[in-house]
């Protein structure tokens, strides 16, 4: 029964990497698609700019909130076509941090747009809720998000609004940028993998007419897209995926633009990233239970479908890594006397999965200018951490196949620099410490017996899942692992 199992599971994973490969494909043969309404948005040059509602949606981030809401103040977008909702959740001193921002900017004689301090009884629907409640205030139509650690440009608002002109368009998404890229390790992982997402994943779907979705910040919305797609709902965790697709059903279109870059900052503590990426695992798994049918159902042509599936099961992908990294050695020492079988069948799988990946990543990181010798350091760390993360995003993922909703658990965000953060801005212990620990140790063992045994092909393999398994239990136990190293 173990070689069926195991088969079955390297060649979903192959499938998976299959897809990858033609995302890749996508971006050397299609073009990015042209904008249009040109025409339309040159006509409106010289009518009134559409009216903008900024949503700032926060919760308990002192660290970070003011410096958004000052960079926010700072659009170059007329002041009276302009309104600011900070949709401000917060129990801690975050609100009065904000409040001295705006009115150190109101007191400097320039013009401001308008400002509303918006509190709620309740944390309802968290951040869905708060934007939700924002969205029946609001006076704009349009709707531009961000979260509460990123810092737009002044020209965030003149670089996106016009595309508005065209009026089949609901949402322009930028692209994310990271502002700690070098403070550790993990960070520099992080932004491997969002520039993989970014720059490949969300490009090649963009460009081939496939679904993609808005990333829950550093976006513009059409209210009416939002609006006529059923607005925020807060049965998933991941709100913005859902809106994404109700949207794109409904028949709005979505404009990708890499090229501006909105920088923020990443997760900076293992058990924060954890935190974070179990919300995304079990939110996207909510997605697919309550989505998947109307998707198949839809008008969209076969491609559309079969692409909107594949980014919805990607999850899958944590449970079925653990199942293989369990069962790789077992199933090399099963067939000893014949090492044909390995040659032929399981390289060639084990290759197109592991190969797409990092030549996923690989393509992330041109896009983005990095330089060749830290991409093919950085590339197998990203790739590490990703494995590192199945066992405890498996959870999530069987977790949000059978439950709705749950708490949005916000990734605490703390300046390298800052000491003695409060409780609330450190992420408790992972539950999955210990499994990761076990799986660390098994695979280490693993690397022992696949050497004395000869099967050295297996061993960059093994490598990979021993190392992502030790990276998550050295940084959930010491949590400055990996922070200063520099890579040559």
């Amino acid at each position: 029964m173990l070689l069926p199992v195991y088969y079955a599971v390297l060649g979903t994973l192959a499938l998976f990497g299959l897809h990858r490969l033609v995302l890749l494909l996508v971006l050397r043969v299609v073009r990015s698609p042209a904008e249009t309404g040109g025409q339309a948005a040159a006509d409106a040059e010289d009518q009134a700019p559409p009216r903008v509602t900024v949503q700032l949606p926060i919760y308990n981030e002192r660290y970070v909130a003011p410096r958004l809401v000052a960079a926010v103040l700072d659009f170059d977008y007329p002041a009276d076509r302009l309104e600011i909702q900070i949709l401000d959740d917060s129990t801690d001193d975050t609100s009065e941090r904000v409040v001295a921002v705006v009115e150190e900017a109101s007191g400097q004689g320039r013009p401001l747009p308008a400002v509303r301090h918006l509190r709620r009884r309740d944390r309802e629907g968290f951040k869905a809720g708060a934007l939700a409640a924002g969205l029946s205030e609001a006076r704009g139509e349009l709707i531009a998000v961000f979260d509460a650690d990123f810092v737009p440009g002044p020209d965030f608002l003149s670089r996106t609004v016009p595309a508005f002109a065209d009026p089949t368009l609901g949402m322009v998404q930028a692209r994310w940028d990271h502002m700690n890229r070098e403070n550790s390790l993990l960070t520099r992982a992080q932004a491997v993998l969002l520039d993989g997402h970014f720059l490949v994943e969300q490009e090649a779907r963009f460009r081939s007419g496939c679904f993609f979705n808005f990333n829950g910040t550093a976006g513009v919305w059409r209210r009416r897209a939002i609006e006529e797609a059923g607005g925020w709902q807060f049965d998933t965790l991941t709100e913005d995926l859902d809106l994404s697709y109700r949207a794109q059903l409904a028949g709005w279109r979505f404009l990708l633009m890499t090229d501006l870059a909105v920088p923020a900052d990443l997760p900076g503590r293992v058990n924060d990233f954890k935190s974070q990426q179990y919300r995304w695992a079990r939110g996207t798994a909510q997605t697919l239970r309550k989505l998947l049918r109307p998707i198949l159902r839809s008008a969209a042509g076969m491609r559309v479908k079969l692409a909107a599936t594949a980014h919805l099961t990607s999850g899958f992908c944590y449970p079925l890594l653990v199942l293989l990294g369990l069962l790789l050695l077992p199933a090399i020492l099963l067939r000893q006397q014949s090492p044909h079988l390995l040659l032929l069948i399981d390289a060639p799988l084990f290759l197109l999965g592991t190969a797409a990946a990092a030549g996923s990543y690989a393509a992330g990181q041109r896009r983005a200018g990095r330089p060749g010798s830290r991409m093919w350091l950085e590339v197998p760390l990203a790739m590490s951490v990703g494995i590192g993360l199945s066992l405890h995003n498996s959870a999530a993922v069987v977790t949000g196949l059978f439950r709705r909703g749950g708490v949005f658990a916000r990734t605490p965000k703390i300046p390298a620099g800052a000491r003695n953060p409060p409780a609330q801005y450190r992420s408790n212990a992972v539950w999955s410490l210990w499994g990761e620990a076990t799986l660390a140790l098994y695979f280490w063992v693993c690397i022992a017996a696949a050497g004395w045994s000869g099967r050295w092909w297996s061993l960059p393999f093994l490598y990979l899942f021993a190392q992502g398994y030790s990276l998550m239990v050295l940084g959930g136990t010491l949590p400055r692992f990996g922070h200063g190293k520099r890579l040559p």
